[in-house]
């Protein structure tokens, strides 16, 4: 009898269909889990798209962020500094107010002593005004005393008088004395000597009786003149002086004492100068004592004829400003026989006075 064969439920077509079926259950799988990875990857790439626009925007907002910052920091120290600055301005506001109200005080005071000080500056103007009067009825107006030797006055018709008035005063080498010879020897002594010399003293006494002459209300202005010119009164400004005051005439004439006479003479110069004050002088008074050795430059030669002097002076009244009154005080010097004669006829065609005094005036 046959054997008979057993079952196996192992045999090879149970496993063909359990093969099928995992297969099947794997493509399945497949087909579903590709499905899947695509739906993740477009969702990612837009969650990514954010994420990197969320990024842009973080980097960009913490940079305007330290900006922000920076300019919160500077504003901050700026409030501080005005803060700073706004304390201190108070306290000068408050230091002014109390200085405000201390000058308050003070001014009330001061305007009680102004008034009373008006009413005294009057009260004085009015008795120097009436002091001034009896002074110019007593002394004939004078505005500098000239003392010593009776305090004497001449005869002499030179009236010194204008509204502008120049007195210029020769302050070369040969107002050292009335000889060539005498000059030359004087030229060589010390300084203290030649102001000492007698025809200086005698000059500087006359400018001295000009100046006291002068007229309060005139302007005036007094030159030296030797090779240059300059205003003994202010040297270096050329401009018409008020008589404000005796001190400035004073110190005109302490300025004068200290002058060393030296040098040649240069009358073009200084009429050049004088031709330069505006308005026009009235009255000229020239203090000389020959004529000029040179025009408006040195000369080449170290001798001059009578002749070329001459020259030398009509060149030099070319220059004179017109109209203007010329009044001389002569102090010969010998071996010019010519310059009395020309300054002379200076004054008599310029409507003035011609004066060689003796040698004790003034």
């Amino acid at each position: 009898m046959a054997r008979r064969r057993k079952f196996n439920v192992f045999s090879l077509a149970f496993l063909d269909i359990m093969s099928c079926g995992f297969g099947a259950v794997i493509l399945i799988y497949l087909i579903i889990n590709h499905a899947t990875e695509v739906t993740v990857k477009e969702v990612n790439r837009d969650v990514l798209a954010e994420l990197r626009m969320l990024d842009y925007q973080v980097l960009v907002g913490e940079k305007d962020l330290v900006e922000e910052k920076l300019e919160l920091e500077d504003q901050l120290k700026k409030l501080a500094e005005a803060e700073i600055a706004l304390a201190a301005m108070d306290t000068t506001i408050k230091d002014r107010v109390d200085n405000l109200d201390d000058l308050d005080a003070d001014t009330l005071a001061k305007i009680a002593n102004v008034n009373k000080l008006k009413s005294d500056i009057e009260v004085q103007e009015e008795e120097i005004k009436r002091l001034r009067t009896a002074e110019a009825e007593s002394a004939g107006g004078n505005v500098r005393a000239v003392e010593g030797q009776g305090d004497r006055q001449y005869l002499t018709g030179l009236k010194v008088g204008g509204k502008r008035i120049v007195i210029a005063v020769d302050t070369s080498a040969s107002m050292l004395d009335h000889t060539l010879i005498n000059v030359i020897r004087r030229r060589n002594m010390s300084d203290e000597k030649k102001l000492a010399a007698p025809k200086w003293r005698r000059t500087v006494a006359t400018v001295d009786w000009l100046v006291a002459q002068l007229p309060i209300a005139s302007q005036f202005q007094i030159v030296e003149y030797s090779q240059t010119a300059d205003s003994l009164v202010s040297p270096g400004d050329m401009t018409w002086k008020e008589i404000d005051s005796p001190s400035i005439l004073n110190d005109t004439i302490e300025r004068l004492e200290k002058t060393i006479p030296e040098g040649g003479t240069s009358l073009e110069n200084l009429f050049r100068e004088i031709s330069k004050l505006k308005p026009v002088p009235d009255n000229l008074y020239l203090i000389a004592d020959g004529l000029p050795t040179q025009g408006n430059k040195p000369p080449r030669a170290t001798t001059i004829s009578g002749r070329d002097r001459e020259a030398l002076f009509g060149q030099a009244v070319q220059h004179l400003p017109s109209p203007m009154t010329v009044n001389v005080i002569m102090f010969p010097m010998e071996g010019d026989p010519r310059a009395s004669a020309s300054y002379w006829n200076l004054a008599l065609v310029r409507g003035g006075s011609f004066l060689s005094p003796s040698r004790d005036w003034p």
